[in-house]
C-alpha cells in the first residue's frame, strides 16, 4: 500500500481523535465544567478503528497495542450512556468483531508480522519499549475512566484521566519526534493542550466548590 494511503488512514484517524477533544472541550468550557458528551465515544471508537490500521500497516507495535487496550472502554462508555444501542445491530456485530478479525488475520500470516513488528529497523527496541510504556500509561487513563464510571454507573471524565492523558500523552510526543510519526505529532500535540485546560477547569471547579 503506498504510503500516502497510510498517512491518510492515520491523519483521518488523528482528525476524529481530535474532533472529539475539541468539541468535548467546547463544550466543557461553555458549562465551565468538564462535560462528556456522547459524541466524544461515538468519535473515539471509529478513531480506534482507523489508527489500529495505521498501525498495522506501519508495523508499529506500539501503536496497535494502545488502540487494542481501549476499543471495549469505548463500546461500554456508549452502552452506560445509552447510545450503543442505536447504533443498527448489523453495525453493533461488526465494531465487536472487528479487532477478532484483524487477530485472525494477523495469526494467519504470523512469521512474517512479527518479524516486521518486532525487528524493525525503523524502530530500534529502545524505541519500542518507550512506546509501549508511552502506550501503556496512556491506555491506562481509559481503564481508570472505565472503573471509576463503572462504579458510579455513569460515563464521565475524572481528574486522574486528564493527569494519565497529558503524562501519557507527552511521553508519546517523545516518542513521536524520535520517530518521525507526524500523524502522532499532531494528535498529541492538540491533545496535550486540551489535557492541560480540562485539568485547569477540574481545578478551578474544585476550588470554587471549597469556597463556598
Amino acid at each position: 500500500m503506498s504510503n500516502w494511503l497510510i498517512y491518510s488512514i492515520g491523519f483521518l484517524a488523528q482528525i476524529l481523535f481530535s474532533s472529539r477533544l475539541i468539541i468535548q472541550w467546547v463544550t466543557s468550557e461553555k458549562q465551565k465544567r468538564v462535560i462528556t458528551p456522547t459524541l466524544f465515544w461515538t468519535l473515539s471508537l471509529l478513531a480506534s478503528v482507523l489508527l489500529f490500521m495505521y498501525g498495522y500497516l506501519r508495523f508499529d507495535f506500539a501503536i496497535m497495542l494502545g488502540q487494542s487496550l481501549t476499543y471495549y472502554i469505548y463500546i461500554r462508555n456508549l452502552q452506560l450512556q445509552g447510545q450503543w444501542k442505536k447504533f443498527p445491530k448489523a453495525v453493533q456485530w461488526f465494531l465487536i468483531i472487528f479487532p477478532v478479525l484483524i487477530v485472525i488475520y494477523y495469526f494467519n500470516n504470523n512469521r512474517i508480522d512479527l518479524d516486521l513488528l518486532f525487528q524493525n529497523e525503523a524502530i530500534p527496541y529502545w524505541l519500542l519499549v518507550l512506546g509501549i510504556i508511552s502506550q501503556v500509561i496512556f491506555t491506562l487513563r481509559f481503564v481508570y475512566q472505565w472503573l471509576y464510571s463503572e462504579k458510579r454507573k455513569t460515563s464521565s471524565l475524572p481528574f486522574g484521566f486528564w493527569l494519565l492523558s497529558l503524562i501519557g500523552s507527552i511521553l508519546i510526543l517523545i516518542y513521536a519526534f524520535i520517530r518521525i510519526d507526524y500523524v502522532l505529532i499532531l494528535g498529541h500535540g492538540l491533545g496535550s493542550i486540551i489535557y492541560s485546560r480540562n485539568i485547569y477547569l477540574i481545578h478551578k471547579a474544585d476550588a470554587t466548590e471549597i469556597s463556598k
